[in-house]
């Protein structure tokens, strides 16, 4: 029975997740397919005309079952060996709590982690030694934020879950690296909003950036990948100030920088 070497990438029509499918064939040099999954058609189109092997396009909403089967389905036809999943697909919604629709953050909730949740479910029977996982995350997943309280807790959630994935799949030998970074120069922002704090535009990373070091950090077995002195010296932070103190410090520096 042949067996078909793919990679897949959520989130595939933009940003972050467009630079994972650009990129990846670059590092696997023998893979027969790149499987891109995301609701723009035409954008994922474009896309395939820029990727040097052949492309399998799922488009479709994450956020409803159907585009699960499909894959699932896929899967087992083609006898899929996964050398590596990418779960980027997510966004953000800058504002209060109070501000903010319900169905706006319970979308983000959907997006961010049951979708990213499914997707790995639906893709672990067909991974195996070697293969990788990478979960698109961020660096608002080391603290409370408010102002976006919503998308950096569900971005704790990638953070964690990654974390705890890849202890659970270590005997199997397939290695999870959560991605963290800061703010990003793509279209998230133009969904999300201004950011709270302005002085955080100014450490905007390059996508292409972003994801080469994720690659690498990948190939080198780490379980986090972060970009950037500035991300870097945040995730420190975090780890050292009181959890309990870090909302009101953030809250009060978003005023001031008002």
């Amino acid at each position: 029975m042949i067996i078909v070497r793919i990679a897949i990438v959520t989130g595939a029509s933009s940003g972050i997740g467009r630079e994972f499918a650009m990129q990846i064939p670059r590092l696997y040099k023998r893979l027969d397919e790149l499987w891109v999954v995301a609701r723009r058609t035409e954008r994922l189109k474009e896309l395939e005309k820029q990727i040097p092997i052949p492309v399998r396009i799922f488009d479709g909403d994450l956020r409803r079952d159907y585009i699960f089967e499909r894959i699932g389905k896929e899967l087992d036809r083609q006898n899929a060996d996964i050398r590596m999943l990418v779960n980027a697909a997510g966004y953000g919604k800058i504002g209060d709590v109070e501000e903010l629709g319900t169905e706006e953050q319970c979308g983000m909730i959907d997006l961010n982690c049951r979708s990213l949740t499914k997707m790995t479910k639906v893709c672990l029977p067909y991974m195996s030694n070697g293969s990788r996982m990478i979960h698109v995350a961020s660096s608002a997943a080391f603290a409370p934020q408010p102002g976006f309280a919503v998308y950096a807790a569900t971005k704790s959630y990638v953070y964690s879950y990654s974390h705890a994935l890849s202890v659970e799949l270590k005997p199997r030998g397939i290695l999870v690296t959560a991605v963290c970074p800061g703010p990003v120069d793509t279209e998230f922002f133009d969904r999300a909003g201004a950011l709270p704090n302005p002085l955080k535009a100014t450490v905007k990373a390059d996508a292409g950036n972003v994801v080469r070091t994720a690659l690498r950090d990948s190939v080198m077995g780490r379980r986090v990948s972060v970009y950037g002195v500035a991300m870097k010296s945040a995730r420190i932070a975090a780890k050292l100030l009181p959890y309990a103190r870090i909302a009101d410090w953030m809250k009060l520096a978003n005023n001031m920088s008002k």
